[in-house]
């Protein structure tokens, strides 16, 4: 199939099951002053099964970069995020999610979000806000924010969630403290979570690559 439009820009990769098929999706969501094609540069590695679709974030950054929402610096409270624009963020990203749906006509019973940092704290929102649509969560170097869950999160039904968690236990951007509180919040939710650390900074080591993968072959 070739690449459609869809609401916000993106790198697309086919998958090769026949096109009777409909095919699972791994939808990437990169970094803050990052773009589309950071975390799309291993997509070779993953699945072939899998259509990729790695989405850029609707914020442009200066000189270059883009953010799924401002992450705001002061001298008075350190570093703050913009909640407003983090919630809009996941809201755009649940618009696309449906294109997604209808224009690559994959699977929506097999729906993956990959993140990476500002891109997991998002992924973990957008699951938990809509646990019907997400299937699996690679959550990289984030954590969760609960004030971007939309209300009430936790009457949700979450029991077709699995949700796979890993951080760098020398992260000197997202302290891993914050990283560790990642599967007790879930498991008191009842979700699935796998939660592993490595022994590097804020990034992905080929060790925690071969995890991950590992653990999407089983989910």
């Amino acid at each position: 199939m070739k690449k459609q439009e869809l609401s916000l820009a993106h790198n697309y990769r086919a998958s090769d099951l026949s096109t009777t098929e409909k095919p699972p999706v791994i939808i990437m969501l990169h970094g803050y002053g990052s773009d589309e094609n950071d975390l799309f540069s291993f997509a070779s590695e993953l699945p072939s099964k899998y259509t990729i679709i790695s989405l850029k974030a609707p914020y442009p950054m200066q000189p270059y970069g883009n953010a799924w929402y401002a992450i705001h610096f002061d001298n008075v409270d350190g570093k703050w995020s913009d909640d407003a624009q983090a919630i809009a963020s996941r809201e755009k990203v649940i618009i696309c999610i449906d294109e997604i749906i209808e224009k690559y006509h994959i699977d929506s019973n097999n729906l993956t979000l990959l993140g990476f940092s500002q891109g997991t704290i998002l992924s973990f929102s957008i699951a938990l806000s809509y646990p019907g649509i997400i299937k699996n969560v690679i959550g990289l170097s984030g954590y969760i924010n609960e004030a971007i869950i939309k209300k009430n999160y936790q009457s949700n039904d979450f029991k077709n969630l699995s949700i796979y968690s890993s951080h760098g236990n020398v992260d000197q951007v997202i302290p891993v403290d914050w990283a560790r509180k990642t599967e007790p919040f879930l498991k008191e939710i009842g979700i699935k979570c796998d939660y592993s650390e490595f022994p590097i900074g804020h990034g992905v080591s080929p060790q925690n690559f071969y995890d991950l993968n590992t653990w999407l072959k089983n989910h």
